[in-house]
This record gives C-alpha cells, sequence and structure tokens, in this order.
C-alpha cells in the first residue's frame, strides 16, 4: 500500500516536491530490511540522474505477528483445505496476540486490494467465512 503527496498538485505544473508513503511488509525483519535498501538505493539513485534529491525515513515500524500455535491448529482441523498465509498484522490482531490467543482467518478477496474501496469479496465468501468462523468458534468451545 502507498500513498504519494504531491506539492503543488495542479495539472499544469511541475512538482517542487512529492512526498510517498509505502506500506512494506515481509516474512521477516532481515527480508524487510533487504527491500527497503533496495529502495532506498534504486531512488537514491535515479535521484541522482535526475539532479533532486530523495529522503528516506522510517515513520513506523514492527515486527511480524507470531499467532498462536494451538489455536491455528484447531482452525487447521476444522479448515483442513485452507491455505496458510503470513500476515504482517499491525491492526487489531498484532495488538491481541501480544495479551491472547490469536490468529486470524481470512476471507478471499478475488482483487487482492486491502483496506481500500476497490477491496471486495463475493456474498457466497464472505458466508463461508462465516460459517467457518462459527465452526471453529464451535469446536473451541466445545474443548
Amino acid at each position: 500500500m502507498a500513498r504519494v503527496e504531491v506539492e503543488p498538485n495542479a495539472t499544469n505544473a511541475i512538482p517542487s516536491s512529492v512526498t510517498g508513503w509505502l506500506d512494506a511488509r515481509a516474512a521477516d525483519q532481515k527480508t524487510l530490511a533487504a527491500l527497503v535498501a533496495a529502495i532506498t538505493s534504486k531512488t537514491t539513485e535515479r535521484a541522482g540522474r535526475d539532479g533532486t534529491a530523495v529522503t528516506v525515513t522510517e515513520e513506523s515500524g514492527s515486527g511480524a505477528t507470531d499467532f498462536t500455535p494451538k489455536l491455528i491448529d484447531r482452525l487447521r482441523s476444522v479448515l483442513p483445505d485452507a491455505p496458510l498465509l503470513p500476515t504482517g498484522a499491525g491492526h487489531d490482531a498484532g495488538v491481541l496476540a501480544a495479551h491472547v490467543p490469536t490468529a486470524m482467518l481470512f476471507v478471499r478477496n478475488p482483487t487482492g486490494i486491502s483496506h481500500a474501496p476497490e477491496e471486495a469479496a463475493t456474498d457466497e465468501d464472505c458466508s463461508m467465512g462465516v460459517a467457518a468462523l462459527t465452526d471453529a468458534l464451535t469446536e473451541l468451545a466445545c474443548r
């Protein structure tokens, strides 16, 4: 995910500055550091060729969220064919994981877009997600 702010933001003006934000995520800190280093290197090299300047500043950073293995195993017992997806969850589940057993159940999103108006899921996929969550919670409550 990314965002760009251009000054001045006019159709017929050459910008005096462009500020960009990039939400970079990776499975581990080493891979993330390598990704940020590569982006920094390429943008700095390009800025040098263009006679401009670039500054890269980390505004925030957090490691990967480790979910509860036993809870993940229970979800997999209810949903054996569901793929196990890595996540850089820094929102609700990431905060909860530090305090209570936590896992995430994803609903298929054909667009691949997240946290934006273009994010989409079919009613059928949402219904399947609700059914899967109900099954998982029922299984957890009965143990």
